[in-house]
């Protein structure tokens, strides 16, 4: 999901984004008093990452790479990507060219980052090294490719909302950057993950507020779609799977984040600072850190869980 730039309040936190803004393109290292999410925390229990509007309220798509640093988009201002340490510095990484706007952000086997362009329809691949950013697949059919997953064969899958219209299509990005629309004619698909065992595609529907089931084969097709969960009120954004599939998702509006089984039973539901959380992502030493971008406080928060994410322990193999 994503929403216009919000202005830049004057709150005690942007002390600290003030430093930031002349930093950053400076030195490219943002101020954080916060200390390094630990082992020793309660589990559940969320706490502000990085400062108020250290993001723009487009800031989404967070990910976490092999060695524990995170990324998420629209760090400072619209069109960046933002490197996150989880001791709370960050800075941009790379300002994205021609327009170009990030959502979700996956990771590669190799340690690419893959990135849905909403503007420009293309899935992006920045290379770490060298911070080179390449089209890595382009599809002009897309209304705006919106969140991704990843599974194990290093096979992308996208939403794609039409806000407007409120329907949406689901696509596969096979790994030579080719193209697969798999479904079409749904709600506004916008969280999508695959289950530990990769036997399951999820994709949530926000304006219908309904969660999906498609299996999924091993070629990378969908069938059998039957409905998870569907909630009564409030949106969803983003969700991602612990390594048991239990389904974190992010309800934007609510402010909190709903854990629910791979039954569509919900477990708990693990309430935020901000109100209007749009991503989650999975990290920490262990696995157990969750990662949350928030909209309407432009920042990430973090809790810890009791379950490591699926797509960290695959990252590690």
């Amino acid at each position: 999901m994503h929403h216009t730039t919000s202005a830049i309040s004057s709150s005690l936190n942007n002390l600290c984004l003030s430093t930031l803004v002349g930093t950053v393109l400076l030195t490219g290292i943002a101020c954080s008093s916060n200390k390094l999410p630990s082992a020793s925390q309660p589990l559940f229990t969320s706490s502000v990452l990085t400062p108020a509007n250290s993001f723009t309220s487009g800031a989404e798509g967070p990910a976490v790479d092999k060695a524990g640093t995170i990324y998420a988009v629209n760090y400072h201002h619209q069109g960046t990507i933002g490197q996150i340490f989880p001791s709370g510095e960050s800075h941009i990484l790379v300002e994205l060219a021609n327009g170009s706007i990030g959502n979700g952000i996956r990771f590669n086997s190799r340690g690419e980052m893959l990135i849905a362009d909403y503007t420009n329809h293309n899935i992006l691949k920045v290379d770490l090294a060298t911070k080179q950013v390449t089209v890595f697949a382009h599809e002009p059919r897309m209304n705006q490719p919106n969140d991704l997953a990843i599974d194990s064969k290093d096979r992308l899958y996208a939403s794609d909302p039409n806000w407007k219209e409120g329907s949406g299509k689901l696509w596969r990005i096979d790994t030579d950057g080719s193209t697969t629309l798999l479904a079409d004619s749904m709600g506004t698909t916008n969280g999508i993950e695959v289950s530990p065992d990769e036997h399951i595609l999820y994709v949530n529907e926000s304006v219908q507020r309904k969660v999906w089931v498609f299996d999924l084969s091993a070629e990378g097709k969908i069938s059998n779609k039957r409905l998870l969960i569907e909630f009564a009120d409030f949106g969803m954004d983003g969700m991602r799977c612990d390594r048991e599939g239990n389904l974190y998702i992010t309800r934007h509006g609510k402010g909190t984040v709903v854990k629910v089984s791979p039954q569509g039973r919900i477990i708990q539901e693990i309430v935020l600072v901000g109100k209007n959380p749009s991503n989650i992502a999975f990290g920490g030493q262990d696995g157990h850190i969750a990662y949350i971008t928030l909209q309407d406080q432009g920042n990430m928060e973090y809790f810890r869980v009791d379950l490591p994410g699926r797509e960290w322990q695959m990252l590690q193999k």
